[in-house]
């Protein structure tokens, strides 16, 4: 009755315009479903509960195949790729931990664009059919610096990292205000992927503060975050790691039937999920590439499902350590070994994208869990081996700090992470150069203040490095005074263990000559940001190669792509170490001691025409790039 009235009431014009809208809406709402299957289907009551011996999702049993990609380690232009590979694999949930150490780089500022668009990945999971599980730490470990929190908190010689103490829990509450409120609308309960959240991460392994675990739960809570909480600890820390109100979940690579009799006494009639099921592992600089064979760990996985758990592959896909977000590994270990820049991890998508055996056979496996026969496999990105780019001009580190800030002037050495600089927020990733005057020969000794390694110079001249085993080195006699150099690198943070706090980096105490304390030094922060390489880049200081290059120096060359660019990789034979920038962004880290020996570098970060790449060296090149259409992760051993 209603509508006839409103009809004789339209003009001819109006109605044809109402008539317009009708069908426009009823196009995108087709559209919508169609793209957004579980929308259309899911008139949502109730979103993942953890009441009984199975998961539920709606009140019917949801048995989670999860598998992680963090969205920090891949381009974002390769986000969607990766994540239908995924889907393509019978995988049905999505798991990303959140590195606060990137969204806030200094106190108080918040970075959500671009590769850190958050927001845009939940999206993106959302309109493939994608759940999503989130870990937002604070600490997430995740063999990445300091275990994703940021080095400013190290400014404070009292900070007690993943407690209770005050300087913690205002900079955790703060960034929680910003991050929190950018998920709870991505909520299951909000018509969003986000199906569950991880109350920080693995806490039973460092568990120093019987009151950190509430706190964090209560910041997810009060914060709006509604869905369902996990806990997540290899079996000894399920003893110290959950908290009242979260479901507990286990990490592990190898099943042993032990730790699941342990977890069901502990979680009676409760769903058993394996959140961290270890697909491979990490590489450290000077060790071997990981591998763990698809044949180990099909039966595990196969086996796992058959006793009715739920289960998260760590990793998936693993990415890259782009930039010096790289971690350390210190358990067990005299001294921190540093985090290769590849995150391949051996995962069942590699470094690049590339299906594995391990994928194939998983997704067979997985299939047989899906009423629906799986999409199709998405194609292989191609790539290619690019002629080699020969170095057309260097710049030595000395003449290139007329580009960094202006140095510091202190009596004692500081550490990287209490300079002035950053507007206060000190030195996060990089290296730092120490320089003071001396006016003989003699002992050098280190006193283990160098974190991480140090090289040394007289007057510009090397003389050695400095590191967690040398720590002791001969200065040569000459006359009158002279400059003293340390060049120290941060090789990155610890991101698991109990020695978080101690992550302090360049020199974290006094340096001897001849049993002399050393003082009066500059200090320059050589962080390598992107505004330090434009600056570099279009600075007229650089040398043609026709002048012997002096080192450590700043080595600048032309790739030169024609047709759309395709991903490749970066060799570097007859270098040492070092790190790599193409076209401002950095690749990360390199160095001959191996066991990786080529970089990763994504098509989309390149360009038709030339490329500008720029090294920066150590101790040697040979005075060209190359390139390689496959990885080269070195010489490989079984994960123990």
């Amino acid at each position: 009755m209603e509508s006839s009235v409103i009809g004789l009431r339209l003009s001819l014009k109006q109605r044809y315009f109402l008539l317009l809208c009708v069908a426009a809406a009823g196009i995108i709402m087709y559209r919508f479903t169609r793209n957004h299957p579980e929308t259309r289907r899911m008139n949502r009551v109730e979103g993942l509960r953890a009441n009984s011996s199975q998961f539920t999702l709606e009140r019917k049993p949801f048995l989670i195949l999860g598998g992680s990609i963090h969205y920090f380690r891949v381009p974002r232009a390769y986000w969607e790729d990766r994540l239908l590979k995924m889907k393509a694999c019978g995988l049905n949930t999505l798991t990303t931990y959140v590195p606060w150490n990137l969204h806030e780089p200094e106190r108080g500022v918040f970075k959500f664009e671009d590769q850190l668009d958050l927001e845009a990945y939940l999206r993106l999971a959302a309109s493939l059919g994608l759940w999503v599980i989130l870990r937002p730490g604070p600490y997430i470990c995740a063999e990445w610096d300091l275990g994703g929190l940021p080095s400013w908190l190290l400014r404070d010689p009292q900070m007690k990292l993943r407690t209770t103490y005050s300087g913690f829990t205002d900079a955790a509450n703060s960034f929680f205000d910003e991050v929190i409120k950018k998920v709870v609308p991505h909520q299951y309960s909000k018509g969003g992927p986000i199906i569950a959240v991880q109350v920080e991460n693995e806490y039973g392994s460092y568990a120093t503060d019987e009151n950190y675990m509430p706190f964090i739960k209560e910041a997810l809570l009060s914060r709006g975050i509604t869905e369902l909480l996990l806990t997540s600890d290899n079996k000894d820390g399920l003893k110290l790691g959950g908290v009242k109100g979260a479901l507990e979940t286990i990490n592990f690579q190898k099943l042993d039937p032990d730790e699941i009799k342990y977890l069901e006494q502990i979680q009676p009639q409760k769903p058993k999920m394996v959140m961290e099921y270890w697909s491979g592992w990490f590489d450290l600089w000077g060790g071997l590439h990981h591998v763990y064979t698809a044949e180990e760990m099909i039966p595990v996985v196969t086996k796992i499902l058959k006793l009715d758990m739920s289960i998260n592959l760590y990793m998936f896909h693993g990415g890259t350590n782009f930039g010096f977000m790289s971690g350390a590994f210190a358990v067990g270990l005299p001294a921190p070994e540093p985090m290769v820049t590849s995150y391949d991890y051996d995962a069942p998508l590699s470094e690049a994208g590339d299906y594995t055996n391990k994928y194939h056979l998983l997704r067979n496996l997985f299939s047989h869990y899906h009423t629906q026969p799986l999409p199709e496999l998405p194609p292989v990105h191609e790539r290619r081996a690019y002629q080699p780019a020969v170095i057309q001009q260097h710049i030595s580190l000395w003449d290139s700090l007329r580009f960094t800030d202006k140095p510091f002037k202190s009596e004692r050495p500081v550490n990287m992470e209490n300079l002035p600089v950053n507007n206060n927020n000190g030195q996060s990733y990089g290296y730092t150069l120490y320089e003071t005057t001396i006016t003989s020969g003699g002992a050098l000794k280190s006193q283990n203040n160098v974190r991480d390694r140090a090289l040394v110079f007289v007057d510009k001249h090397f003389v050695g490095v400095l590191d967690y085993t040398v720590q002791e080195l001969a200065v040569p006699d000459g006359k009158g005074k002279r400059t003293l150099g340390l060049l120290v690198e941060n090789c990155g943070r610890v991101n698991y263990g109990k020695t978080l706090d101690e992550q302090r980096k360049g020199l974290v105490g006094d340096i001897l000559l001849n049993e002399h304390t050393l003082r009066d030094f500059n200090i320059h922060s050589l962080d390598m940001k992107p505004a330090f390489v434009n600056r570099l880049e279009s600075a007229g200081h650089w040398m043609s190669m026709r002048h012997q290059p002096s080192f450590p120096g700043f080595f600048h060359s032309r790739l030169y792509v024609n047709g759309s660019p395709q991903d490749t990789f970066i060799k570097l034979p007859g270098w040492s170490k070092g790190v790599v920038f193409i076209n401002g962004k950095n690749l990360g880290r390199y160095w001959s001691t191996g066991p990786q020996q080529t970089l990763y570098v994504p098509g989309p970060w390149l360009h038709r025409g030339d490329n500008q790449v720029i090294v920066f060296e150590e101790q040697e090149t040979d005075g060209k790039i190359q390139f390689a259409s496959s990885p080269d992760y070195g010489m490989t051993i079984d994960v123990q």
